[in-house]
């Protein structure tokens, strides 16, 4: 593997000189030297004879190890630094430098490889990523798709869950019914994955992937995620919108990235580990549940703060989501279900009464646990329509149960407002579109 090494003056140089000999050993082709500093052993602003061309690092050593690896193109970069030079955060900072660029990232016991591997696609490409489960990944992608179809560029969401199907699955635009759900649950497949939920709400053509597994950078262990946006491809997308998997990232290049984050989100989860690597992969930051009452809210410098030092050129926006029925429901009773927490779900409750004109007459915060939803279901009072998002167990539990009750079912969409920021959110998704086509323009 051709590498840039990474090394430190508290190595005397010769044994630094050992540990690159011992790298050509075992098969590597040592390219330069990246000198993080440390003057223990290194004479203070002296750069160590390696025996080949040494960058200094200087006072912005991710910076610098960017710069080097868009000048040499190396495969990898081997870590031969160490404490006190180098500690946890910033090896996990020069990690996710390596990985966002396509770059494996390795020392003495690790290799971490980039989450993203292949070529781009021969179309315009968006991924939204998340920083974890339940951040409202697919209700931003949905406003994505809607944004790119108002704009005729022919969106198509390529969409992976830990519950996609096993061969790619088209839905296409319009085709989702009630009927055609109940009929996935009664072939024992997943009804409420992504995709569906996505043909559903947005009225453009989805197209559903399957992940197992996801590793600290976001890889999955195994997806056909890019079979699935080789056939939106083939299917004449205009543009191809990616959506992740939990932390979870497409294994597919894009032309530009939204990363969507709960207000709930820890810091550290944004700018340390690996999360850094999901702020140089982003173009657009998405802070979500901002009004939500187990809104973090003493996170949001925190969170800013960590976008600014990563990506200070990535805009930022903070939201709420509230509740839009897909159906007139006013003056109806409901049941409303949602994956939401008990707090939250009790204002989605106000909102939806607010907004859509309906009396909620019972609902249910446990839409993820099949047995209490159905608890919270079969004690319910009477009510004539059923409002759910279309998540978890709401085809196989909640429709059903419904159904059997005699009510009607609404999907219920999650939809983003504006609660902070210098734009609203359609108009920096739309820039952000714009600058997918922009970039893929360049690359054709």
């Amino acid at each position: 593997m051709k590498v840039l090494v990474l090394v430190d003056g508290e190595h005397y140089p010769p044994v630094t000189r050992w540990g690159i000999e011992v790298a050509r050993a075992r098969g590597h082709e040592v390219v330069a030297a990246l000198f993080l500093g440390g003057s223990e052993k290194v004479e203070p602003g002296a750069i160590p004879d390696l025996g080949l061309p040494t960058l200094v690092a200087g006072d912005d050593p991710r910076r610098a190890l960017g710069a080097a690896i868009d000048d040499l193109r190396p495969q990898g970069v081997l870590d031969l630094s160490d404490e006190p030079v180098v500690g946890y955060r910033e090896r996990m900072e020069f990690a996710a430098v390596a990985l966002a660029r396509g770059v494996s990232y390795l020392g003495a016991d690790f290799t971490l490889d980039p989450p993203i591997e292949g070529p781009p696609l021969p179309v315009p490409t968006l991924a939204v990523i998340g920083a974890g489960k339940r951040s409202g990944k697919t209700a931003i992608g949905g406003e994505v798709a809607r944004v790119a179809d108002r704009g005729g560029l022919r969106p198509i969401v390529v969409a992976m869950g830990r519950g996609g199907p096993a061969q790619p699955q088209v839905a296409e635009a319009g085709s989702v019914s009630l009927e055609r759900l109940l009929e996935l649950v009664h072939r024992g497949e997943h009804a409420a994955s992504d995709y569906l939920e996505d043909a559903v709400t947005t009225g453009v053509t989805t197209i559903g992937a399957r992940r197992a597994g996801g590793g600290l950078a976001g890889a999955p262990f195994v997806s056909n995620l890019r079979p699935a946006a080789e056939l939106a491809v083939e299917r004449g997308a205009g543009i191809v919108v990616l959506e992740g998997s939990g932390s979870a990232l497409p294994p597919v290049p894009w032309d530009a990235g939204v990363l969507v984050v709960p207000v709930t989100t820890p810091p550290e989860y944004l700018g340390g580990y690996l999360g850094p690597l999901r702020l140089l992969l982003s173009d657009l930051v998405v802070l979500t549940m901002a009004a939500s009452p187990d809104a973090g809210l003493e996170n949001i410098p925190a969170l800013r703060s960590h976008v600014q030092r990563f990506r200070d050129d990535a805009r930022l926006i903070v939201t709420d989501f509230v509740p839009h029925p897909l159906a007139d429901v006013r003056g109806r009773d409901a049941f409303f279900a949602t994956t939401a927490s008990g707090a939250a779900a009790a204002r989605q409750v106000a909102q939806l009464e607010a907004s859509a004109g309906c009396r909620v007459v019972g609902w249910s915060a446990r839409l993820a646990d099949r047995a209490g939803l159905a608890e919270d279901m079969d004690g319910a009072e009477r009510f004539e329509v059923l409002l759910t998002e279309l998540k978890a167990a709401a085809v196989d539990v909640a429709c059903e149960r419904a159904l059997a009750r005699g009510a009607e079912v609404v999907f219920v969409d999650n939809r983003a407002v504006l609660v902070e920021g210098e734009a609203d959110l359609p108009t920096l998704l739309r820039e952000t579109i714009d600058l997918a086509v922009e970039r893929a323009g360049d690359r054709v």
